[in-house]
């Protein structure tokens, strides 16, 4: 434990910021959500369908610049901010390159919106906002990059004040455009993909223009931005990149696709799932910073030579996930009902919703562990097979289980979550079980 508790500190330190940033860009989604939802049901449900598509491509943005955060802490704590300079460079060139690549790719799919099978009235109102996020992706990617190496530079701060300013700006520009004030005509739908565009776009200038002028990174501010390029730093980020981005999807998929199990179930069990995926979804949120934060702090024991710290910071960060999750399981347990009152009257539901939060907080935890397991594999470059652990957790025990007790069995929309609790809980064991055995030292 003497080893363990100097490491505490700093994660936290570093991950607190990160948290409220997570939180943040969660929040920018649920303002949306309820100022949308205001101006009619199809917008609402448009506007899911939409962020649905855009979600996929955006989880794997997120996989592909993992590396730049891993790279960078490694540079840091070799203390070389030239090579951090350099993998932000690189970084930014994938940034544009896949940025690009999933635009055309999304502008294709947008033809052929129809195809999903959604309610034509949807259909017909989702094209202007679907085409703006979509011009938003790019921007999005760029962000991801030059947040990452301003953190990995451990200045997280700047990072989590810009998405709070962009949750506000986000805000105020729906209330113009979503509702038609100070002289804008209603453009409901249309006037939230505005909002989200313009937030996205001025997000990515301004954390460009701060890193640019902070004279705590001016050491690592590449001198040039184009040409020059590294094929081997271009592997090693892809190597880690492209694992990340399947491991993301892997959990990701598994849960959108027990949304539409549940959805087989009824109507109600469908609100009963929102309400708890809501839930679990904020509580996330911590151990996710947590695992970030980990994660670049691992990066930078192995850049600066210090095997031993490894394990200390890993697991001292899994202690610290556990007490944030261990803290809402207790309120989904044993206040559930209470919570699920926030979102409905409806009684069959909240007493559903109640249920389900119960095996959330249950499976708070392992979720947490397996989050800050896979993050500490990464950052010491362990990708395939974490990646296929992932992929039988969830695709090989979690869903098939969730099928039989929930759709084929009686358990109903429980016993999908039950079947979701399985995979996490063997995630949980796995993935960290593998640091513990690639970290042993002696």
């Amino acid at each position: 434990m003497s080893s363990y508790r100097p490491e505490i500190r700093p994660t936290l330190a570093l991950a607190l910021p990160i948290i409220v940033g997570q939180v943040s860009q969660m929040l920018m989604g649920v303002t949306d959500s309820v100022m949308i939802g205001r101006a009619g049901t199809v917008p609402l449900a448009a506007s899911s369908f939409g962020g649905n598509v855009f979600n996929v491509f955006f989880v794997i943005g997120i996989g592909l610049m993992i590396p730049v955060s891993i790279f960078v802490a490694r540079a840091r704590g070799a203390e070389n901010p030239r090579e951090a300079g350099e993998y932000l460079r690189h970084g930014m060139a994938l940034a544009v390159l896949f940025g690009v690549l999933e635009t055309v790719a999304m502008v294709v799919i947008g033809t052929q919106l129809h195809r999903f099978g959604q309610p034509p009235e949807v259909v017909a109102v989702v094209g202007p906002f679907y085409a703006l996020i979509t011009g938003s992706l790019l921007s999005v990617f760029l962000y991801l990059v030059l947040r990452q190496f301003a953190e990995a530079m451990g200045h997280p701060w700047a990072p989590m004040f810009i998405m709070l300013a962009g949750v506000g700006l986000n805000a105020a520009l729906n209330w113009v455009f979503i509702y038609g004030n100070l002289g804008v005509p209603a453009l409901g739908l249309t006037g939230a993909g505005i909002s989200t565009f313009v937030s996205r776009v001025l997000g990515a200038v301004v954390i460009f223009v701060w890193l640019r002028r902070d004279p705590k990174v001016r050491a690592a501010w590449p001198q040039r931005w184009w040409g020059g390029y590294s094929r081997a730093r271009f592997g090693e980020m892809l190597k880690i990149g492209l694992p990340a981005s399947g491991m993301l999807l892997f959990e990701t998929t598994a849960f959108a696709f027990s949304s539409v199990m549940i959805g087989w179930l009824g109507a109600a069990p469908l609100a009963a799932h929102q309400i708890a995926i809501t839930c679990a979804s904020m509580a996330f949120m911590f151990p996710l910073g947590l695992s970030m934060a980990a994660g670049m702090r691992v990066s930078q024991a192995v850049g600066a030579g210090q095997p031993a710290r490894r394990r200390p910071i890993a697991f001292g960060a899994m202690g610290l996930g556990m007490a944030a999750t261990g803290t809402f399981a207790l309120v989904f347990w044993f206040a559930g009902g209470a919570v699920a009152a926030w979102f409905v009257t409806d009684v069959a539901v909240i007493a559903l919703a109640t249920r389900m939060l119960a095996v959330a907080a249950l499976f708070q935890m392992v979720d947490g562990m397996q989050v800050i397991g896979a993050s500490c594999l990464r950052a010491i470059s362990d990708v395939k097979v974490p990646t296929l652990l992932t992929f039988a957790a969830y695709w090989v025990v979690a869903l098939p289980l969730g099928y039989l007790l929930g759709v084929r069995g009686s358990l109903g929309a429980v016993g999908v979550w039950i079947g979701i609790a399985s995979g996490l809980a063997l995630a949980a064991v796995l993935l960290p079980w593998r640091f513990a055995r690639l970290t042993r030292i002696g």
